[in-house]
């Protein structure tokens, strides 16, 4: 009786604080007496940062960066602050994409299938993720249409959390596409890695012709070809309107990405990108972005036995553009903070590190205007460190989002469901 009575307190109790007003501040809101890691310039000893309806409006030395009049004053003395961290490769909420009936699915979109109650968005919270591009699998050459999200609180509908303002005909994320292993399979799929190749540039020349038709009536001042949402998709790509995250592991697959995107003029980005320090002049070269999924235990498939532990300093000293992804779930997002720790300890810089978990991923979703930097008129993203970003020692305190800080956020930075038990434990 008295376990059945405790359950229910302690699930009562989580449900009121699942749904409890945010941590929010009054605007506008300074943070001082932290060390700063803004990203796009130095680190600031003891700095200060202040807010005011959801952006960044000042930052800089504690001495010489003021509180507006009737601000909210915050002492982080011992702390620091990071921007929040942008994740360009998530599978959070159950996107579905492409089905079985082709190996190429361009009108397919994520947002269509995410489920916002999904608890592993407040995981990735917790871990101080703020911005996520959530994409279907890799199961097909072309799985559908990814969809970029701030993870803000209180979320009814996926609408809550886009990044674009219309997403019935606005372009909401990327284009998920893959070649190697996954991709592969039987008939209707390519069979073979050639005849992927194969497929994916028929589609783009297609694709050619209908921007062609597109434009010919234009200028014959005749009415557009009849609505195609797969040509539409794909002309978005051709246009440089939608970027691709390609999912690519082997050093030959992903050179095939590399031919095909030179070939059809698009900018993709490499998701995964295992054997990328392979070929990382050739990347660097191309001005490709690497995303690269840091595996650091054992396990998976054969394309990733290539993975080499110092991927990340190799990147760097060629000059890739290089961040980190979860692929969540088969990383943790609540760990993010760890594998540009792993990175460090194999030879990449702190500096470049933490720009692969910030300001490099908000590059590689086309979003850093807004996100990935703590920069006045940017989003009041960021994350409180308990320490320095990459000590095992450092916790995520607390994850602001545009100037807010939800309490679930908070309950899950403790590290445990056991300590948040004992908690109400005490509490009763």
């Amino acid at each position: 009786m008295r376990r059945g009575l405790y359950i229910g307190c302690l699930m009562g109790a989580l449900a009121a604080l699942l749904w409890a007003p945010g941590l929010a501040i009054a605007d506008p809101a300074v943070f001082r007496n932290a060390t700063i890691f803004p990203i796009s310039g130095p680190a600031i000893e003891n700095g200060t940062l202040v807010v005011d309806d959801g952006k960044i409006v000042a930052i800089g030395p504690t001495a010489t960066t003021s509180a507006p009049p009737g601000a909210s004053v915050t002492d982080l003395s011992g702390k620091v602050l990071t921007p929040g961290m942008v994740d360009t490769h998530s599978h959070i909420g159950g996107p579905s994409g492409g089905d079985a009936s082709a190996p190429l699915n361009p009108e397919v979109r994520s947002l269509d299938a995410i489920d916002v109650f999904s608890d592993g968005f407040w995981r990735a919270r917790a871990g101080g993720i703020t911005t996520l591009n959530v994409m279907p699998g890799s199961g097909h050459l072309m799985s559908g249409q990814t969809t970029y999200l701030k993870i803000r609180k209180d979320p009814r509908r996926i609408e809550d959390w886009l990044f674009c303002d219309d997403p019935i005909n606005g372009i909401c994320g990327s284009m998920k596409m893959a070649n190697g292993t996954n991709s592969i399979r039987q008939k209707p799929f390519p069979g073979t890695r050639a005849r992927s190749a194969a497929l994916v540039r028929d589609l783009f020349v297609k694709g050619q012709a209908y921007i062609e038709k597109q434009a010919k009536a234009a200028a014959d001042d005749k009415d557009p070809p009849d609505r195609n949402l797969r040509m539409e998709a794909v002309a978005q790509i051709l246009r440089g309107e939608r970027r691709v995250q390609f999912h690519t592991h082997r050093h030959n697959d992903i050179m095939t990405v590399l031919r095909i995107a030179e070939e059809f003029g698009f900018q993709p980005v490499l998701q995964h990108a295992t054997d990328a320090w392979k070929v990382a002049d050739e990347i660097a070269a191309a001005g490709i972005h690497a995303s690269v999924t840091y595996i650091d235990s054992p396990g998976g498939k054969e394309e990733v036995l290539g993975l080499n532990m110092k991927i990340g300093a190799i990147l760097e000293t060629a000059g890739v553009d290089v961040s980190f992804n979860t692929d969540d779930n088969i990383l943790d997002s609540r760990r993010f903070l760890r594998y540009g720790a792993l990175n460090v300890r194999n030879g990449m810089s702190q500096a470049k590190a933490l720009e692969a978990l910030t300001l490099a991923g908000a590059r590689a979703l086309g979003l850093e205007s807004r996100v990935g930097s703590l920069e006045p008129g940017k989003d009041a993203d960021f994350v409180v460190l308990s320490g320095a970003p990459f000590s095992v020692y450092t916790k995520v305190k607390q994850t602001w989002v545009e100037g807010d800080a939800s309490s679930i956020a908070a309950i899950l930075s403790i590290g445990n469901t056991r300590s948040v038990a004992s908690r109400f434990t005490m509490a009763m």
